[in-house]
């Protein structure tokens, strides 16, 4: 009986409306299938909901120039994948794009996959290169680097090595650096920055404070540390101390090669331009995993079910099983599943036959049609008109997703089906140019042999988490980059003028003033408030401004990479009134941070200013004494003009530009003070011109 849903045809993709099915008979699943009328209303209506807002979003802006921000790149990315959410998604800041200057005797901690690293050592070498390059990297840049990680011996055996001190021996052979075993001690952090080996800490399994994710103990393991790199994307879906709580103590928390690379193929599972693209999805549980299989239908043009998972389909399609085989709950989910491939026209195949063994005689093995399984008999693998079928649907397709493991239940060594789909999969990747994405240990080991030319995750749970829409809580932790080069001669009529930038620029009052008032440079607002951002954009297109214009964004990660390409200098850099709950010395996403700081220093011209102002005066004085302390000796407080009224005490008495922010109005308008201060980045740092 051939479950396929619809076919391809030999012109490409096609999916009819009313497709033909072989051996159809009035009690088939097919029929079936068309006979009922399943309500549609039940398809997924969180996700069309999202679609019909974009949609919307979409025509409302038609009218208006585009020009690429963090808020609408959401919306275009989500738009071409038919209404999918991919906001759990962010730009993260990467170890490439990192300045490499930066890192010279900084200490950096590392969050490696255990995982990979030994499977270098037992030349399994699946995206071990990254992992690998992300130390020697660091190392070879002068930076003190301090691993951490989690291990234990898994039931294969494969890490049978779990004391520390064994650990680093076997690193340094990989790494062909020194690795040094340490315990979990502040003095031992310090020392990193006096030695010239690569640092080891002790086994993370073994501190229950690690998967609760306790703020203490992460702020003991951070202990010393300027920089975090996080390399470990296998475990960006759970929340631990070592790579969430962990980002809050470091000024800078980015991702590491392999985490970068992974991210990279993760967004390529969303991606549709290879057509027809086709998911083979194994496994189990249904029911946790549908929100991921309705974003699949939207994004495949054709789904294959092997794995556990195939009968809860086969079961919705009316197909007679053991019920020992049916998951509890998943009838209603799969009937949904069917409904959105059915209203989408999407090729569905199911098994045809499965390789079943003998519950009384182990050793006993037979083909079964799908529809005529019986008790005593347990399925453990795709018979061969099931694999025929696959291949003939596969032998089509310019790219596949091949996501689970396709066994049922048990599992035999001697039963070779599987791997027989591994390499039906890889004789067609090599003659067909076929893109193929592997998810899973399972996805993994199936069918990569002698070719290793695939698209690689070897931990699927990260990935159902994404696909089901939610945020992986050690991706989140990452500090955010922009995502687009800026076209600054479409922002500004003239992008060579000098340049000044309003660090959380609220509503725009101070910028826009600013702009009106000086015609001859141009002013860039870096605010992370969407809501605020869009008013203000609404006003540069209503007003059509030519020196003015904000951008949506986190500036502590972002200011480097935006500015670094502005063709003119930039002259002056403003941070008013910063939210103080946000600017206590220990807050995540505080707006003074080092980062921020060091690439103010860098990019500010010669003679440039910064202007700091707060209502709150342990405000002031924290970014002040920040500025001084990571401003890399390039940036110092002004000294007192002739004019000593002009202070109070050593506070500026008045805006020295004669615009006023809206808060700073708000401060004003009540009777209380403003605590201002002025600094420079003086081509000759002197005495006479420059105080600390």
């Amino acid at each position: 009986m051939n479950q396929a849903l619809d076919i391809f045809r030999s012109s490409g993709y096609y999916f009819s409306r009313n497709p033909v099915f072989l051996n159809s008979s009035r009690n088939s699943p097919a029929f079936l299938l068309h006979k009922q009328n399943f309500p549609l209303e039940h398809l997924a209506a969180p996700l069309f909901e999202k679609y019909r807002r974009l949609v919307c979003s979409k025509r409302a802006v038609n009218s208006k120039p585009f020009i690429p921000t963090e808020s609408n790149s959401l919306r275009v990315e989500a738009e071409a994948c038919d209404g999918a959410d991919f906001s759990a998604v962010p730009h993260v800041q990467t170890l490439r794009e990192f300045p490499k200057e930066e890192l010279s005797e900084k200490v950096v901690m590392v969050r490696f996959d255990s995982r990979l690293l030994f499977q270098q050592l037992q030349e399994r070498k699946i995206q071990c290169e990254n992992a690998v390059s992300t130390i020697k990297y660091l190392h070879e840049a002068g930076a003190k680097v301090i691993l951490v990680s989690s291990w234990d011996a898994d039931a294969e055996n494969t890490m049978k090595i779990v004391r520390a001190e064994s650990i680093a021996g076997a690193l340094s052979s990989v790494l062909q650096v020194k690795v040094v075993p340490v315990k979990l001690v502040t003095r031992h952090m310090h020392s990193a920055k006096q030695e010239s080996n690569i640092l080891l800490l002790e086994n993370l399994f073994q501190f229950k404070e690690e998967p609760a994710n306790c703020k203490g103990f992460a702020r003991l393991l951070s202990s010393g540390v300027d920089i975090f790199v996080n390399d470990a994307f296998s475990q960006s879906h759970r929340v631990l101390a070592s790579t969430v709580a962990i980002s809050r103590f470091c000024y800078a928390s980015i991702a590491g090669f392999h985490f970068e690379a992974v991210l990279s193929q993760l967004k390529n599972i969303t991606k549709t331009s290879q057509k027809p693209y086709v998911a083979i999805i194994g496994g189990g549980n249904l029911v946790e995993k549908a929100a991921a299989l309705r974003l699949l239908v939207c994004i495949c043009d054709g789904l294959v079910f092997v794995g556990n998972i195939a009968f809860q389909i086969m079961h919705a399609l009316g197909l007679p099983l053991p019920m020992k085989l049916v998951e509890h709950g998943a009838t209603e989910e799969a009937l949904t599943l069917i409904n959105s491939m059915k209203s989408r026209r999407r090729a569905v195949i199911v098994p045809k036959d499965f390789l079943c063994l003998n519950n009384l005689n182990p050793e006993k093995l037979e083909i079964f049609s799908a529809d005529c399984l019986v008790d005593g008999w347990q399925p453990v693998d795709l018979g061969p008109e099931s694999l025929e079928e696959i291949a003939s649907l596969v032998s089509k397709c310019k790219k596949i997703l091949w996501i689970g493991p396709v066994r049922f239940g048990l599992s035999r060594s001697d039963a070779g089906e599987a791997s027989r789909l591994g390499a039906v999969v890889d004789r067609l990747r090599s003659q067909n140019n076929l893109e193929t994405i592997l998810v899973g240990k399972v996805a993994c080991t199936t069918v990569l042999g002698s070719n290793l030319n695939y698209s690689v995750i070897e931990n699927a749970s990260a990935v159902w988490e994404f696909l089901k829409g939610r945020s992986l809580p050690g991706l989140m932790a990452l500090d955010r980059s922009y995502p687009f080069d800026i076209k600054w001669d479409g922002v500004y009529d003239d992008p060579t003028r000098p340049l000044v930038v309003d660090v959380g620029s609220g509503n725009g009052l101070f910028l826009f003033g600013m702009a009106k008032k000086r015609k001859d440079l141009n002013f860039l607002g870096l605010e992370i408030n969407g809501k605020l951002v869009n008013r203000c954009l609404e006003r540069v297109l209503q007003t059509g401004m030519k020196n003015g214009y904000i951008i949506r964004t986190n500036a502590a990660s972002t200011f480097r990479s935006i500015i670094s390409s502005y063709p003119g200098e930039l002259v002056l850099v403003s941070i008013q009134c910063p939210n103080p709950d946000f600017n206590k010395p220990e807050h995540r996403w505080k707006m003074v941070q080092r980062s921020l700081i060091e690439a103010i220093a860098d990019l500010l011209a010669l003679g440039g200013k910064v202007f700091l102002q707060s209502d709150i005066e342990g405000v002031a004085i924290r970014m002040k004494s920040e500025f001084v302390k990571y401003g890399k000796g390039k940036i110092m407080v002004m000294d007192e003009p002739e004019d000593a009224s002009c202070y109070q005490r050593q506070w500026l008495n008045e805006n020295p530009f004669g615009v006023r922010s809206d808060w700073e109005q708000h401060v004003l308008d009540r009777g209380a003070n403003m605590y201002r201060l002025l600094l420079s980045k003086p081509a000759i740092i002197a005495g006479s011109t420059c105080r600390g």
